[in-house]
């Protein structure tokens, strides 16, 4: 028990101090006042995004960024995606929908969409974004600015998640609270061993003549989590990447419900651990069971000391995300039990070859 109670104590101080490095360092894209002229390809894998599309579309063409062209890949949509951006661009010279090909063997569809979009482009930065986003007046030029002053070969952005449903509350929140209490942000770009990677494909900006020479993405066809794949092979080809947070330039719905988002975190959960499972088991124990554990020893001041640290933790990551700190506060016990129906539902989908989004097995 004394052994357990250690343990616990080490890793929830050693969380703790991550998510402290975090909020302090305060790692987020910031607006700059000066103005770049570079042309930025928007590119935009589409499959089934009716519901969502046009708002991300209305945000590109009311934001203050004129140099860019935006090419919209309907991926095999079995909704009315192509129709709605046909129409849009048939307004808006600077943007143009095309159809992508039928999936080869071996590839991933958005690795596959984001390939082809990539040859169809034009720009001195590649920058892509899913469909179910909506971006901000500054971002663009902000994040070119961060590209250029640090001579990065990749840039991407976690994004503010929007969650307007009590089940998005209890699961989306996760990333976040998972991404920063394990990994220091500025170490992405600091340290440059790729093991030390982190990345969101929600937000993936590219040089172009780095990303034409290596074509990540046929790099990583296979990878379900290819965000963070692309990340290391960026860092071990010997380029600058850098992961931040947002900081409400961009904001995203990921789901639109309880059972969406589970099935979403599900697919890809144990793609962050490189499917292992047993490296996976271990982290939840830690995280969720181990605590539990504190509350039997009935030692009040002990119980008050570790879970302070945790509200402590919720609180910090919360601000730092643009998230309610007290939504999270009191939903972390619920949000826990979610994390393990994801974790076994993650195992299951991996050792059974059953992974499937938006209509293809991964």
């Amino acid at each position: 028990m004394t052994a357990v109670i250690l343990i616990t104590l080490f890793f929830i101080i050693l969380r703790f101090t991550v998510t402290l490095f975090n909020f302090i360092s305060d790692p987020k894209l910031r607006r700059v006042s000066k103005h770049y002229t570079d042309k930025v390809s928007i590119l935009i894998p589409a499959r089934n995004e009716a519901d969502n599309i046009i708002g991300l579309l209305n945000s590109i063409h009311q934001q203050d960024y004129p140099h860019y062209e935006v090419i919209v890949l309907d991926d095999g949509s079995t909704d009315n995606t192509y129709n709605i951006c046909e129409a849009f661009a048939s307004k808006h010279p600077q943007f143009k929908i095309i159809k992508g090909d039928e999936l080869p063997a071996g590839w991933i569809g958005k690795n596959y969409a984001c390939h082809q979009l990539a040859q169809q482009a034009t720009g001195t930065y590649l920058l892509f974004l899913d469909a179910d986003e909506l971006i901000q007046p500054g971002l663009i030029n902000s994040a070119v600015h961060r590209m250029q002053v640090n001579n990065l070969g990749l840039l991407s952005l976690f994004t503010n998640q929007d969650m307007p449903t009590l089940g998005e509350k209890l699961v989306v929140p996760l990333m976040h609270y998972i991404l920063l209490n394990l990994l220091p942000l500025k170490l992405v770009s600091i340290v440059k061993n790729p093991s030390v990677a982190a990345a969101s494909g929600q937000f993936m900006l590219f040089d172009a003549d780095t990303y034409r020479q290596e074509q990540w993405h046929r790099a990583v066809k296979d990878k379900v989590v290819e965000d963070v794949e692309i990340m290391r092979l960026i860092k071990t080809k010997g380029y600058n990447g850098e992961a931040l947070l947002a900081n409400g330039l961009i904001n995203c719905r990921m789901y639109k419900n309880y059972n969406e988002a589970v099935n979403g975190f599900s697919k890809n959960f144990l793609a962050a651990f490189n499917y292992s499972v047993i490296g996976f088991l271990i982290y939840l124990t830690l995280l969720i069971i181990f605590p539990l554990v504190l509350i039997i020893t009935l030692n009040l001041p002990l119980i008050s000391f570790a879970f302070g640290l945790i509200i402590l933790t919720r609180i910090m990551i919360s601000l730092s995300s643009g998230q309610n700190a007290l939504y999270n506060v009191m939903l972390h016990p619920l949000q826990m039990a979610n994390l393990l129906i994801i974790a076994v539902l993650s195992i299951q989908k991996h050792l059974t070859g059953t992974t499937v989004w938006k209509g293809r097995r991964i």
